[in-house]
């Protein structure tokens, strides 16, 4: 089962990126998913979850209102809008899908990681 995150880049304060994680092997129609992200010396945070159908949304409290996660299930792709960048979003991202059908913060509950892609805000 591999998960890939990709859409990262380099974008000035203020600015939007938008994030796609995408499963090969296995499809996550059923799972909940989350994006969480990893500063260089901080530990990994949970940032964004989505319930398996999209009916419910979770989020960290410091990116409510400026990230969306969203989900196809047709395409077996989840996606996350950032919006209103902050210099603080810099990090790695992962996505990562859960054991459980609901979303989920803990990190625990997810046991399908993938490969990150660097998100940096910068002038």
């Amino acid at each position: 089962v591999q998960l890939q995150a990709f859409g990262g880049g380099l974008v000035q304060p203020g600015g939007f990126l938008r994030l796609s994680c995408a499963a090969s092997r296995r499809t996550f129609t059923n799972n909940g998913v989350g994006w969480f992200r990893q500063a260089p010396g901080k530990e990994r945070e949970f940032v964004a979850g989505i319930s398996w159908n999209g009916g419910s949304t979770l989020y960290k409290d410091s990116v409510k209102g400026r990230f969306t996660i969203s989900r196809d299930n047709a395409q077996n792709r989840v996606f996350l809008q950032m919006d209103s960048l902050q210099s603080e979003d810099t990090a790695v991202y992962y996505c990562a899908g859960a054991r459980t059908a609901a979303v989920t913060s803990q990190s625990e509950l997810y046991n399908y990681w993938g490969q990150g892609t660097q998100v940096t805000v910068s002038s």
